[in-house]
């Protein structure tokens, strides 16, 4: 990590740590600051500043550089699309520096896990695992007893100043059509609920975030979705998910939520929302020259939420 970057690269991070810092709350003392991000194929890396026109995966060291300024804003953050490759995951650990570290699931093998994991990216100097790590496994039901999820979701649990909270992160199942997701989305809901409700249990200040695939508030993959309670802050409804979202096209892909009772009263205890959330849009500062598309194999199709 001692080679010095290009002019060009360091010019790119100078901008983008300019506007990450009017975008992103500062961390202090009494804040936590949580984040989930779909990095796009984040498996192999070309071990260069910058990859050539030649060069595959497009995704170098320039593009992990932005990745861990984005990331280094937060305390933790949930990563989906991490893939059976290690080497960008490697670099991004080794960018952001010693204090950070990663807890990450193993493959969901099968077509429809596509060679990916699951990660938790935490800041040690800021917040601590407290003991649960694991995947969830759906209990038999019915005539389909082997049902699954395609890639599995996974939860850790973390403290923050002597507050504990869980996370639980997923990446549900595209599919052909949206209904082919409503399954997963559906059973994910329902057994998070009974899980934050469950007395006695390791559930404290449970928050699922992700990437559910939802296409937009009111349909019935985002009832399913705040079905059994939870509840995404109001903040996240307008703002887009994708660089490729326009006024036409906007998704509710990506979600940050926790659980409420039915009159609304909020199951976290020892957290209050802030009333900040939102995504950062990367596209302005990083790449001149390069089509979106070219950026997202880089950085990423998502924003980070």
């Amino acid at each position: 990590m001692t080679e010095q970057p290009p002019a060009a690269v360091t010019e790119d991070l100078d901008r983008l740590q300019t506007a990450l810092a009017s975008a992103i709350p500062a961390r202090t003392e009494s804040n936590l600051l949580v984040g989930t991000w779909n990095i796009r194929a984040f498996g192999d890396l070309t071990a260069k500043w910058l990859a050539g026109p030649k060069d595959s995966p497009k995704r170098d060291w320039h593009a992990i550089a932005c990745l861990a300024a984005v990331i280094s804003r937060f305390d933790v953050v949930a990563v989906q699309e991490s893939s059976r490759n290690p080497a960008a995951l490697r670099r991004l650990l080794a960018s952001l520096g010693p204090h950070w570290q990663v807890i990450i699931s193993d493959v969901t093998e099968g077509s429809a896990g596509n060679g990916e994991r699951l990660a938790f990216l935490y800041d040690s100097a800021r917040v601590q695992p407290s003991g649960l790590v694991g995947e969830i496994v759906l209990p038999p039901i019915g005539e389909n007893p082997q049902r699954q999820f395609a890639r599995t979701p996974y939860t850790a649990s973390f403290t923050r100043a002597g507050v504990e909270f869980t996370l639980a992160s997923v990446h549900i199942l595209w599919g052909k059509n949206p209904a082919e997701r409503l399954p997963e989305i559906t059973a994910f809901a329902g057994w998070m609920h009974d899980w934050a409700v469950r007395p006695n249990d390791w559930n404290s200040n449970l928050i699922v975030l992700g990437n559910f695939n939802l296409d937009r508030i009111g349909d019935p993959l985002y009832e399913a979705f705040i079905s059994t309670g939870l509840w995404p802050p109001a903040e996240l409804n307008a703002v887009p998910r994708t660089i490729f979202d326009h006024d036409k096209t906007k998704h509710f892909y990506d979600q940050l939520a926790w659980f409420s009772t039915p009159d609304g009263t909020s199951l976290l205890q020892g957290l209050a929302y802030g009333q900040r959330a939102g995504t950062f849009d990367f596209i302005p500062h990083v790449f001149p020259g390069l089509t979106h598309s070219e950026v997202s194999w880089g950085i990423s199709d998502h924003y980070p939420l």
